[in-house]
């Protein structure tokens, strides 16, 4: 077969494997109770945001009552990311300042502290292991030096109330509303699992939507790099949109971006979302597929 020749099997294997692969997207929960307390905040997740540019937290909302370690989702508009050291204009990456005011000169670069959490690397969200009592949080978006965009978001108060065990919490039907809450506040900020992983991060499979809405796209293992420049272990988003099995719309979210919008008519579609890397356009994942059923309409 010769050395070139073997190369090229194992490539080949290496990419049959990938193509065989599945990335599962997140069910539903199981329980009605659950399912109705998950589904009835769906359009707060989905609702898109009407600023040009902006950045918040795609799974908290100020007031919440969490166990740590917590999932912090991180979402931009109107910009892309690429990791830090990397100039492009037009991008940069996250920062989450924790119990600590926005700075005083905007021009200065951000600090590296416990309070000055940096995401250099290009990341979609985060975990953070805070002790018990109330903090506040803010996202920050700042370029490849560090130094902050004037894109920042609303400053959040959270409760941590203890520690993360593996035990879930429950949904009392004698007093549905607050354990509701409380439920899916602990929900939305639990951990992934440790591993690659390639999906939406506001959605789980089948979950009916209201158009317009907005999608947040997460990856981990690997950071988010806008085309126009190159990182390890970096690619962005490629999303496709299917109906009865034929391609609808096709989203190259080459600029680096980790949101999108779409606006569809009510139908059961399948979107199919790649990461792909910047430089050769291969797949750095394996695809992850969704089913999407838009049930409703609003008016924006």
């Amino acid at each position: 077969m010769g050395v070139n020749g073997s190369k090229r099997w194992l490539v080949g294997v290496a990419l049959g494997l990938l193509a065989a692969l599945q990335v599962q997207a997140l069910p539903l929960p199981q329980g009605d109770l659950e399912r109705g307390c998950w589904t009835q905040h769906t359009r707060l997740r989905t609702r898109p945001g009407k600023e040009p540019r902006s950045v918040d937290f795609s799974n908290l909302r100020d007031g919440y009552t969490l166990r740590s370690p917590l999932l912090v989702g991180f979402a931009v508009r109107g910009m892309g990311v690429v990791p830090a050291g990397k100039p492009l204009p037009g991008t940069g990456h996250h920062h989450v300042l924790i119990d600590t005011p926005l700075p005083h000169n905007v021009g200065d670069k951000l600090p590296f502290s416990d309070t000055h959490k940096h995401f250099g690397k290009g990341q979609t969200f985060a975990q953070l292991d805070l002790p018990p009592g109330p903090h506040t949080l803010r996202l920050l978006f700042a370029d490849h030096d560090h130094v902050p965009h004037f894109v920042y978001s609303p400053e959040i108060r959270i409760q941590v109330a203890g520690k993360r065990t593996a035990e879930p919490l429950r949904i009392d039907p004698r007093r549905y509303d607050d354990s509701c809450e409380a439920w899916y506040q602990d929900e939305v900020s639990r951990p992934r699992p440790p591993g690659e992983w390639l999906g939406l991060a506001n959605l789980r499979d089948a979950e009916p939507v209201t158009s317009p809405f907005v999608l947040h796209l997460g990856v981990e293992g690997f950071g988010v790099c806008a085309a126009g420049q190159t990182a390890e272990r970096s690619g962005y988003f490629v999303l496709q949109v299917q109906l009865a099995g034929r391609t609808v719309q096709t989203l190259d979210l080459r600029n680096g971006a980790t949101q999108a919008t779409l606006a569809l008519p009510n139908g059961a579609y399948q979107l199919k979302l790649r990461f792909v890397d910047g430089a050769s356009g291969r797949d750095l994942l394996p695809p992850y597929e969704h089913s999407l059923p838009v049930t409703a309409q609003e008016r924006m």
